[in-house]
């Protein structure tokens, strides 16, 4: 097997992707594939019946590796290819593409209302609940969002003075105070214990739709995961959503079990997931018993955040 965390070589990455989408897809349909993958359209005088694997590479050819790879998930996401996928696991955590708009977290009152104002600009307005939230919009840098960022934000645009230990303590109380339960909290304390320096791991509200929908079996598209429990916005472009998984995860509030329920959330999970986002799930009872809790979430920072990942 592959190491994890030895990138590839463009040009084999260039190569198992024009092979693979050749392997897989018609001729007459490869320009199309091509498209929906990400990549431009025929030109004059092209002609993928001449050769398949020819007519993917030479759009390839300029794209850099982070591209690739973006483009490797899209058509591993259509079928299965071992070698593909081996090198696009050698790649290890590459990042999701995009620029941050808005982070809405922290919420301690009801789930906000949110509508789209302006879709080309992605300007969104809270029309209810905005006193109960935080509001992050300034731009994400390769360094991710750490907690000098915050605390920095949080004393120029919140306390309006320059006092940082001042700000870091107040930013820390009121993001406590938007914990939902025990195992929530404890996750937040272990990992702010651990990281000083760096504890961003606010709540965070992802998606939104307009509010006036009723319920989410009744909004086509909708996106089903609203909130996210924990995300970590770490360099070059590392998100990490960490859940802390209750009963109404997967069971009604009278506490049936609920496969419908389950299966949405884990369906939401692969969409994250071929977004280039990692998701951990922890069940509520392993979090119950603080001493334990703080023990299995130490190992498990330990491990996800090991700048020497063991080869698989």
């Amino acid at each position: 097997m592959w190491s994890v965390g030895v990138p590839p070589k463009p040009g084999p990455l260039r190569d198992a992707i024009a092979n693979s989408i050749a392997r897989e897809v018609k001729a007459y349909d490869v320009a199309a594939f091509c498209e929906t993958v990400g990549l431009p359209a025929q030109r004059d005088g092209e002609d993928p019946f001449r050769s398949k694997a020819t007519y993917v590479k030479s759009r390839l050819q300029d794209r850099k590796l982070p591209d690739l790879l973006t483009i490797a998930r899209a058509v591993l996401a259509e079928w299965d290819d071992d070698e593909l996928e081996q090198l696009v696991a050698r790649a290890g955590v590459t990042g999701v593409p995009g620029e941050l708009k808005n982070l809405i977290f922290a919420s301690t009152g009801p789930k906000p209302q949110i509508v789209l104002r302006d879709a080309i600009n992605n300007t969104v307005e809270i029309t209810k609940g905005a006193d109960t939230c935080l509001i992050y919009s300034r731009p994400l840098t390769e360094a991710g969002l750490t907690w000098s960022d915050l605390a920095e934000w949080w004393a120029a645009d919140v306390l309006h003075g320059t006092n940082l230990d001042v700000a870091q303590r107040h930013l820390y109380q009121r993001l406590s105070r938007s914990l939902a339960s025990p195992p929530e909290d404890l996750l937040f304390r272990t990992y702010a214990d651990r990281f000083v320096a760096d504890p961003s791991a606010p709540q965070v509200y992802l998606h939104y739709d307009p509010y006036l929908r009723r319920s989410p079996a009744e909004r086509p598209g909708v996106v089903i995961r609203q909130r996210m429990d924990f995300l970590l916005l770490l360099p070059q472009r590392r998100r990490i959503v960490l859940e802390v998984d209750g009963r109404h995860h997967y069971a009604t509030d009278d506490g049936q079990a609920d496969p419908q329920r389950y299966a949405r959330m884990l369906a939401e999970d692969r969409r994250l997931r071929l977004a280039g986002y990692e998701v951990y799930r922890f069940g509520g009872a392993e979090l119950v018993n603080a001493e334990q809790g703080r023990e299995l979430l130490n190992n498990f920072f330990d491990k996800l955040l090991d700048d020497n990942p063991q080869p698989l």
